[in-house]
Order: structure tokens, then C-alpha cells, then sequence
């Protein structure tokens, strides 16, 4: 719309524009059209031309020479080394693009779609979980080879996509619960392995990490969320004086220089996805699966306070909410619970949601210090406190999410979920293994809510049939309180497994064939 208006054919360039462009609203019409723009206050960004060949021409020899330019362009070669993409992190730079574009060309004279080789790459992950889950330094060796072998087909299927431009809303959302699913899988073999070999708390690692990463990637969702809800609209007078101001021009000149050790540095510190696979696979090969998850745990919790610090303070820099930009009680993951309590405005949803996270927390500390030394059970009485704790978050709900940090607000509401469900497993006295599938169907269906934020697309179609976190919770509490702890998590996690799955084949199959039954009915 707003390069529709902005058009030089809508009619005469306004005078803002000509002031903006430096002169008279004159001209090629590129210029009037970008004058116009930015006059209008649209976000307006030059794209580096890589490969290829564009020029602006004026006159016959400058259009002779381009023409010969662009005829000189291998496009082929030239468009799968742009399917690369141009900034990715450390180990995908230099241990996957060197040449995983070959595999990219073969996959597309082979027909493959992105999405196959998405699940390719699932199938060589779960085969990497089941050798770490056999043990022995040969299956461990074997399973860190497969491991590698599928971090690079997860980059292979994005390089496909690009260089076949065979985009969809579907695989761009299957890519990312693939990626979540591999990774937790993952963690499950290794906790598996370690049992088997008679190591401790392989387990309590495994959730531990599961746990600190759904964490992590939640602010990751909501942080860049707020970082284009800065790019769209004009930033109030920062705060945060020069800590804020340093902060951003630090960071614009790192990401100005790609390739110098401190960018490296930066897009390593943060342990993004390629570094936890290539982690997990040194270890894991050369030591054992405890080693492999302690050092997720390590480096994760130190990436965490790196970015949440930093991010803090820039957020409180930018003044820009972004919760109130689209349905909170969606991304809250409110239930009909949460609707029932009474709404306060102080001292803001962060601030209730962290208490509520902080009760979760002593319940887990108590039980978990007390199954060093006893039987956690007798903590019993303590889940209904720790609930009624845990639901002050729900008192934020009807709240106006304005604040700088409310984008934390979705990160912290699944820590005390979780934090809650761990502990209720320990006072419970749960099998480990069954706490951690209960975690993973929590996982699916939460990264199900930030994947289709990031794709655009619309609610889970049975979404309200979760019942919240809130809702879930209460669930939880009532089984421990009963002495049925385990079933209660059993039922609990078929029950959201079925509705996750079946708000999958609803969102896409059965609603797009419906609406393709409408076009041409």
C-alpha cells in the first residue's frame, strides 16, 4: 500500500519529498519513488547485490556495458552460491556451506523438495539419538558423524528452497519444529546412554537442558519480534542514556564488519544451533553423553545471561512494546483460568509472572534438596501453595503488556510451567524419562505458537482446547495432590499430543483444502 501511494504515477511527488531527496521532485523515477518513501516515513533499506549485476544506466554505452555484464553471469553457479546465505554463524560457515551447495545441486536434479530433505535430516538425527542411547565408543563415534551429517542437510534444505525458490508457509514451519524436535530427541538419547552406563542424573541433565533452551529460544522469538516492531515504527526519545546508545553503536559496528574476529565472536558467544550440534558431537565422540550434556548446560546458561543482559538494556533503549501489537492471551498461552482472575495493573505482568516463576522454583529447590536426603513426597502439601504462587502470573493477564521488557512475558510464563511440572514430577516421585516426555509435548506446543508468530500465519485451530498453562498446571497440581502424579502427566501429555497433532493436520491439510474446495467450487 504504501508503494502504491508513494507511486510517481499516483501523481505529483509531495514537497516533503523533494526535500528529503535534497532538490526538485525531478528526475528518473526510481529516485522520486524512493523520495517519496522515505518523505512518507517508510522503513527504506538497500540490499547489497551479490554475484549478479544491477546498474542504473544513462545512455546507450552505459546500457551496452551492463548488457555485456549481465550476459557474462554464470546464473546457474551465481544462484546456488546466493542460496547460501551470506551471514550464518561460525560453524556453518566454514564446516557446511564449503560444500553443501553440492548436495544442494544434487537434490534438486533429483527432484527433492526442501521439505524432504527436512525430514532426511530428521531420520539422521534420531539415528544419532538411538546410537548415543546404545553407548560404546564406536556407536558414539558413529552417532557424532550422523549428527553432523544432519545439522548439514538442515542447512541444505533452506540453501534448496532458495535456490529452487520453492518457498511455503508449511515448510518454513516444519523446518523449525524439525529443528526443535532433533535437538530434544537428542538429548534424550544421550540421557538414555548415560542411564545405561550407569552414570547419574543423565536425566535430570537432559530436562535441565530442555528446559534452559525452550527458555532461551522464547526470548530469542520475542526479542527479534520487538527489534522489527523497532525497524516499523519511529523510536520515542531513547532512555537509557549512553549504556543504550553504546550498546547499539557496538553492535551496528560489529554486524558492519563480517568476517573480523569480535563479529565471530559475537554470533559464537550466543551458542546458536550449528555450535550446539558441533558441541555435542566432539563430546559426545570423545568422552560420553554426560560430558556432552553438561557442556549444553554450561555454555547455554552462559549464552543466556549474555543475551538476556545485553537485550535488557538495549530493550529498555528502544521503548518499543510489542506484546500489545498482536493477541497476548494467544502468546501468553492463557487459558480459560487466567480469564477468570482479576486484572492488576501493578506492578506489571513481568513482575507477576516472575513471581509466580520464583514459586515454581522453591517447590523444585525443596524437592529436589530433599531427595538428596529423604523422601521428597512429604512436600506434598506444598504443591497447592506453590500453584496458587505460580497463578499471580495469571493475574497479568488483563493487563496492558507496554512496557519495555514485557516481551519477556511469554519466556518467563513457560519457565514457571515448567519449573512447576519438574517439581510436581519429583514431589511425585515420576520416572525422569516420563518428565521429559511430558516437557516435550509442553516444547512442541509451545515452539508451535512462536513458529507460525515467525511465519505469519494464525492460531493453532484447536488452541483453545489446551487449557493454558494456567489450566495445565491446575491439572498437574490436583493429580499430585491425589497420589496419581504419574497418570495425571500421562494423561495430560496423550491428551496434548493429540490436539498438537491434530491442529497440525487441520492448519495443513484439511483448512487449505477446504478453502482451495471454495476458490474453484
Amino acid at each position: 500500500a504504501a508503494l502504491a501511494a508513494a507511486s510517481p504515477t499516483a501523481g505529483p511527488a509531495p514537497a516533503a519529498a523533494s526535500a528529503v531527496a535534497g532538490g526538485p521532485a525531478v528526475g528518473p523515477a526510481v529516485d522520486r519513488l524512493v523520495a517519496a518513501l522515505t518523505a512518507r516515513g517508510t522503513p527504506v533499506s538497500a540490499q547489497r547485490v551479490r554475484l549478479l549485476v544491477a546498474r542504473r544506466v544513462a545512455d546507450p554505452d552505459e546500457l551496452a556495458e551492463a548488457e555485456a555484464a549481465v550476459a557474462a553471469v554464470d546464473e546457474d553457479r551465481a544462484e546456488l552460491r546466493l542460496a547460501v546465505k551470506e551471514r550464518d554463524d561460525l560453524f556453518a560457515t566454514y564446516a557446511v556451506s564449503t560444500w553443501s551447495v553440492q548436495l544442494t545441486r544434487a537434490a534438486a536434479r533429483l527432484g527433492l523438495g526442501p521439505s524432504a530433505v527436512t525430514l532426511l535430516s530428521v531420520l539422521l538425527a534420531v539415528g544419532a539419538a538411538v546410537l548415543f542411547a546404545v553407548g560404546g565408543r564406536p556407536a558414539l563415534v558413529v552417532g557424532a558423524v550422523l549428527l553432523y551429517l544432519g545439522f548439514v542437510l538442515d542447512c541444505v534444505d533452506g540453501q534448496l528452497a532458495r535456490y529452487t525458490r520453492h518457498f511455503s508457509a508449511w515448510g518454513g514451519w516444519l523446518d523449525t519444529m524439525a529443528d526443535r524436535a532433533k535437538e530434544y530427541l537428542v538429548y534424550a538419547g544421550l540421557a538414555v546412554g548415560a542411564t545405561h552406563a550407569g552414570i547419574r542424573y543423565g536425566w535430570a541433565l537432559a530436562i535441565a537442558a530442555l528446559t534452559l533452551q525452550t527458555t532461551r529460544h522464547m526470548t530469542d522469538t520475542w526479542y527479534g519480534a520487538l527489534h522489527d516492531e523497532a525497524i516499523r515504527r519511529p523510536r520515542p526519545e531513547p532512555a537509557g542514556g549512553r549504556v543504550g546508545v553504546r550498546l547499539d553503536a557496538a553492535s551496528t559496528r560489529v554486524q558492519a564488519a563480517p568476517g573480523s574476529p569480535s563479529y565471530w565472536l559475537k554470533r559464537t558467544v550466543v551458542f546458536p544451533i550449528g555450535e550446539r550440534w558441533a558441541l555435542i558431537a566432539l563430546t559426545v565422540a570423545l568422552f560420553d553423553q554426560r560430558v556432552a550434556l553438561v557442556a549444553v548446560l554450561v555454555w547455554g546458561t552462559l549464552a543466556f545471561a549474555y543475551t538476556a543482559g545485553l537485550r535488557t538494556l538495549r530493550a529498555r533503549w528502544l521503548r518499543v512494546s510489542v506484546l500489545e501489537t498482536v493477541d497476548a492471551t494467544l502468546h501468553r498461552d492463557d487459558g480459560p483460568l487466567a480469564a477468570l482472575l482479576p486484572a492488576l495493573r501493578r506492578p506489571g505482568p513481568l513482575a507477576l509472572a516472575a513471581i509466580g516463576a520464583l514459586g515454581a522454583a522453591a517447590l523444585l529447590v525443596a524437592a529436589l534438596l530433599r531427595l538428596g536426603g529423604g523422601d521428597p513426597g512429604g512436600l506434598r502439601p506444598g504443591v497447592p501453595v506453590a500453584l496458587l504462587v505460580l497463578l499471580v502470573g495469571g493475574l497479568g493477564a488483563g493487563a496492558a503488556h507496554r512496557g519495555p521488557l514485557d516481551w519477556l512475558v511469554p519466556a518467563v510464563l513457560r519457565a514457571g510451567e515448567y519449573l512447576f511440572a519438574i517439581a510436581v514430577g519429583v514431589v511425585g516421585g515420576v520416572p525422569p524419562w516420563l518428565l521429559f516426555g511430558y516437557l516435550l509435548v509442553l516444547a512442541l506446543h509451545h515452539y508451535d505458537l512462536t513458529a507460525r508468530l515467525e511465519k505469519r500465519q494464525a492460531a493453532p485451530p484447536l488452541h483453545r482446547w489446551t487449557g493454558g498453562w494456567e489450566g495445565r498446571s491446575a491439572l498437574l497440581a490436583l493429580a499430585a495432590i491425589a497420589g496419581a502424579t504419574g497418570i495425571g502427566m500421562v494423561t495430560l501429555g496423550a491428551y496434548l499430543l493429540a490436539v498438537f497433532v491434530a491442529s497440525v493436520v487441520l492448519a495443513w491439510v484439511v483448512l487449505p483444502a477446504r478453502s482451495a474446495d471454495r476458490r474453484w467450487g
